[in-house]
């Protein structure tokens, strides 16, 4: 009887020990399974990133000084793609009709620089004009601001 118990003991041990070595097992297929779904999405996201545009300006703000009502003046803020994918500028808004971009329409490609030639019209303007450039684009960043500034006079008399 002895022999019978301590078999059946043994018995009970050995399926508590493998049902024990079993659900270890399968946890531990999960969690490899897991990693390497994580390791694929990080890989994929990588290269996603890497194919970004990234849009530089060498500055942001020009200031014109003194204009006198009714002149015209322009400025051309330079840029670079620093990203590894293409710059589309999508649209380069103002915050007021007298102030016009032009902006290159064709792709900018990833080392390339392009330009943004901004026109001030004075006329109708008298005192202090701060004027917001908005530039959107499909660069990591997004929307990037420009800045102008004018001092705008009464007309000369003459």
């Amino acid at each position: 009887m002895i022999a019978i118990s301590t078999l059946n003991q043994m018995k009970q041990q050995f399926i508590s020990f493998f049902n024990m070595m079993r659900t270890q097992s399968i946890i531990l297929f999960f969690m490899l399974i897991s990693t390497g779904l994580i390791k694929a999405q990080e890989a994929a996201n990588a290269d996603t990133v890497s194919n970004e545009a990234i849009l530089v300006f060498d500055h942001d703000e020009h200031h014109f000084g003194d204009v006198f009502e009714g002149e015209k003046v322009e400025h051309t803020f330079s840029f670079r793609n620093t990203g590894s994918g293409s710059l589309i500028l999508q649209n380069v808004l103002s915050t007021c009709g007298c102030t016009a971009p032009v902006w290159p329409k064709e792709p900018i490609e990833a080392g390339a620089e392009g330009k943004i030639k901004i026109v001030f019209n004075s006329k109708g303007k008298i005192g202090r004009q701060n004027k917001v450039i908005t530039v959107r684009s499909n660069a990591k960043d997004g929307d990037v601001r420009l800045f102008i500034t004018a001092m705008v006079l009464p007309k000369k008399k003459g």
